[in-house]
């Protein structure tokens, strides 16, 4: 059975505490709310990864509860809200904008012919695919919660062979210095893999009987996307293994899917897990992965250009974000040069807003 996998080893861990407007605290636990995040996660993460700006007001807590917000986020809140009595209070909200008309939802048969044809899409999306080589560069940050381990982060670049539907990588370089003879697995730290073909099959294998639901119209890259929600249960969900602790859990997820209104092509896939037990090591993990048209050999297919990973260990918190790029036919006689270009554009990875659809005009 395919399983995408998440290893972490004794260097896990995420950035230190960050200062917050209120407005961006209330945008993050609305986000949680909406993904169905961990309660106890949640809590941790506001107690000791948040310092407020400005003070938090009795109401907004009152309306994050009324939104769904459980008893620890909460708790935790009216914690922030004693720490920031002292603080100046936010400032008031913008004069809403004037309402637009929203695009209205796919009708029931629509969204039954995008998932079929998105289902078709990712079931054979490897063997579509060539033998080929990229670069992988994944900077990962890291903050711990215990003093025995380090903070800080690093750049792994990594040369990634597809070939026979396989994915393998090897190390090349870390901080810029060359390395030889380490393996992915030897790197430590937080690691994943199974992100080109396997996440795609396992969220629309039949038999892993996915539920998928309307979600809303997207937009990424100036193109429209259906996006529908779905959760994928623990028997064939996220496997994760801790290396410190040698334990190993599989947990169930749920997620986005965004897909080309067009040609159907899936263009973004978000993974979160839920109901992790309490005794794991390993909290919760969220996971963003982009896909765009790429040139290889003359010929486009669309691949994997950039995936985030964000985890909460109980030993602290990680975050990876990785670029695919320089792609090449396998066995191609040109070497892959191994320079770090920078992050991706943060335009290539905003979502945008949708503009309403236009009704036809009537003719004279």
């Amino acid at each position: 059975m395919k399983r995408v996998f998440l290893l972490i080893g004794v260097a896990a861990a995420l950035l230190a505490q960050r200062a917050m407007t209120v407005d961006q605290l209330t945008q993050f636990i609305k986000s949680q709310i909406k993904m169905k995040g961990d309660d106890r996660t949640t809590a941790d993460f506001i107690r000791t990864k948040i310092k407020l700006t400005q003070k938090l007001e009795d109401r907004t807590i009152e309306e994050l509860q009324g939104m769904g917000a459980g008893p620890r986020t909460v708790a935790a809140l009216r914690k922030l809200e004693e720490e920031s009595a002292g603080l100046a209070a936010a400032p008031p909200p913008p004069p809403r904008a004037p309402t637009t008309p929203t695009r209205p939802a796919p009708d029931l048969k629509e969204q039954g012919e995008a998932i079929a044809a998105m289902r078709e899409y990712a079931l054979n999306y490897t063997a579509k695919l060539p033998n080929y080589l990229c670069v992988q560069t994944t900077r990962r940050h890291y903050d711990p919660k215990d003093s025995r381990y380090r903070a800080g982060g690093d750049v792994i670049q990594e040369q990634l062979s597809f070939f026979d539907k396989k994915e393998t990588y090897k190390v090349q370089m870390i901080n810029g210095q060359a390395v030889h003879n380490i393996s992915h697995e030897q790197i430590g730290g937080v690691r994943s893999s199974g992100e080109f073909g396997t996440m795609l099959h396992n969220i629309f294998d039949p038999n892993h009987e996915a539920q998928f639901d309307w979600d809303h119209w997207g937009t990424l890259r100036g193109k429209l996307m259906y996006v529908f929600s779905y959760r994928i249960e623990k028997d064939h969900g996220y496997s994760m293994y801790d290396d410190e602790s040698k334990k190993q859990y599989t947990s169930a997820y749920t997620g986005l899917v965004y897909a080309d209104v067009l040609t159907k092509e899936i263009q973004r896939i978000t993974l979160k897990t839920v109901e992790i037990p309490s005794d794991f090591p390993v909290r919760d993990v969220a996971l963003t992965l982009d896909y765009k048209p790429t040139d290889i050999a003359g010929q486009i297919f669309t691949l994997p250009f950039h995936y985030e990973l964000d985890s909460v260990h109980n030993r602290g918190n990680s975050k990876n974000e990785a670029e695919y790029k320089l792609y090449q036919m396998y066995g191609a006689s040109s070497a892959i040069t191994f320079e770090d270009s920078g992050p991706t554009p943060e335009d290539q990875l905003k979502e945008e807003p949708v503009k309403p659809e236009t009704p036809p005009k009537k003719k004279p």
